[in-house]
């Protein structure tokens, strides 16, 4: 037994696909917002190392004006205290003589590497580690006047460029922590709001009887929902008109039935009466019990053909359909039909292919199969008169299509009642054969299960040749039935 996965709001599915999404356009917005924080961090203090770097080369050029091999150089108190007037006592310089020699500053500095190597006068940055602590480094070579570039390098932790970041990301991001639940929680009302007619909706429905099938009514029903509400009222309609017909069908059903029955108990009471006094006529006796015994098989007839209908009116998707030999199926239900024929002197026979002909193979349900043809020559052995003709024939037609026929030599069907046969319990007006009216309107519904093409025709040629039977009647036109099934392919299991 397969486990059904539970139902899931409609509301809470479109939060998911909106709030995820949201959640994470945020996570990268924070990392975008970091990076642009560290870069906003960075650009004030990189100024001021380069600020810094370029007054102590200013510094430098002042104390070796003449340009000398080994430049001297000597940290003024005022120059000093003008580098750390902005809180810059973190601050670390070195500088460093052509030759490598340490002219002054901090020695745990480090010689950049020769890819890194500026021209004289040019400021450039590195990331560094001084003494385990991590630094952003501004270093240059001064331009000293006829003499080598020495190097300057002036250093500041990162820690202080970390925690401006820091603050920036916060500034931004704490505010958005408050707004985003808001937002969401007002997206949750705007939605609920939304959905608020489908809600109204299924009140509507909910409301309704089990009997009422009109149409539901569109009126305030969202854009998006308005083909779910028109095809529901399609579906609706569809099934008033299904129901309606099965009111009609039990309706003439019970009608049908009710003759019968009636005449079971008028015959039953007669010969009750006959017997009562015990001096009652036999004779009238037999011919009640004999009315009886008519009255019952049409009854019977009545509940088969009810119970065909019913079985015939299946889905196809529920049929058990398996490849059939028409020509073995035919020759079986003809052979039932044999004494009947006999008794009124029909010449009652089959034309076509012989059993076990793969090229006459279809898929198809052999009892519902079975039961259709029955009911074709029922209606063609009721509707001949003696010394008349009935034949069954199947043949194949181009390879992919195979013909089933019924034809007989009867008064015929006039075109105008050609289509109204089909209905259940309808009979031709003038037709003086007893029957119930169902036996065509299941032909139609089994040859509709099948896909099968369903035609009725004229059959008789002798009819449109003049000519008469034994009793001296002219032939009638008759009728012939023919379905058309899609043939299986002969190397089909």
């Amino acid at each position: 037994m397969t486990k059904q996965k539970p139902q899931r709001s409609l509301l809470a599915t479109i939060l998911e696909w909106i709030i995820g999404p949201l959640l994470l356009l945020w996570l990268m917005n924070v990392g975008v917002t970091w990076l642009a924080a560290q870069g906003i961090a960075n650009a004030p203090h990189d100024r001021a190392l380069a600020d810094m770097a370029r007054a102590l080369a200013r510094q430098l050029v002042e104390q070796n004006p003449q340009g000398v091999t080994t430049p001297q150089f000597e940290l003024q108190t005022r120059s000093l205290e003008g580098l750390r007037a902005t809180d810059s006592a973190d601050l670390s310089y070195r500088i460093v003589g052509p030759q490598g020699e340490h002219l002054s500053g901090e020695r745990a500095l480090h010689w950049p590497i020769e890819a890194e190597r500026a021209r004289a006068g040019e400021v450039r940055f590195r990331d560094d580690v001084m003494r385990g602590v991590s630094v952003r480094v501004a270093y240059m070579w001064a331009d000293v006047p006829g003499g080598a570039a020495p190097l300057i390098e002036v250093a500041e932790p990162l820690s202080k460029r970390s925690v401006l970041a820091t603050e920036i990301l916060q500034g931004v991001v704490l505010p958005q922590l408050v707004f985003l639940p808001l937002g969401v929680l007002l997206l949750w009302l705007a939605l609920a709001r939304s959905i608020g007619p489908l809600n109204e909706l299924q009140q509507r429905i909910r409301r309704r009887d089990s009997t009422d099938l009109s149409p539901i009514d569109e009126h305030d029903v969202p854009e998006e929902v308005s083909s779910l509400v028109r095809a529901i009222n399609d579906l609706l309609t569809r099934l008033d008109q299904s129901v309606a017909t099965q009111k009609h069908f039990l309706a003439d059903a019970a009608h049908q039935l009710k003759t019968p029955l009636a005449g079971l108990r008028m015959q039953a009471e007669l010969a009750q009466r006959e017997m009562a006094g015990g001096h009652g006529d036999p004779q009238a006796v037999t011919r009640s019990l004999r009315h009886i015994v008519l009255s019952s098989q049409r009854a019977a007839h009545m509940v088969n053909q009810l119970l065909a209908m019913a079985r015939a009116d299946q889905k196809e998707n529920t049929l058990a359909l398996v490849p059939l030999d028409v020509a073995e199926l035919a020759i079986e239900v003809m052979q039932d039909f044999v004494p009947r024929a006999l008794e009124k002197h029909i010449d009652f026979g089959y034309e076509g292919a012989s059993p076990g002909d793969l090229t006459l193979r279809i898929k198809g349900h052999r009892l519902l199969l079975g039961e259709m043809l029955r009911n074709l020559i029922d209606n063609a052995l009721s509707c001949t008169p003696s010394g008349g003709t009935v034949t069954v024939r199947v043949e194949g037609e181009a390879a992919q299509d195979v013909l089933l026929q019924v034809e007989d030599s009867g008064p015929g069907i006039p075109v105008a009642e050609r289509e109204k046969v089909f209905r259940p319990f309808y009979r031709v007006l003038g037709t003086p054969v007893d029957g119930s009216g169902l036996g065509l309107a299941i032909v139609r519904e089994i040859a509709t299960q099948h896909q099968a093409e369903l035609l009725l025709e004229d059959a008789n040629l002798r009819h449109r040749a003049g000519l008469s039977d034994q009793g001296g009647a002219p032939f009638g036109p008759g009728v012939r039935f023919t379905l058309r099934f899609a043939a299986l392919p002969p190397t089909a299991p």
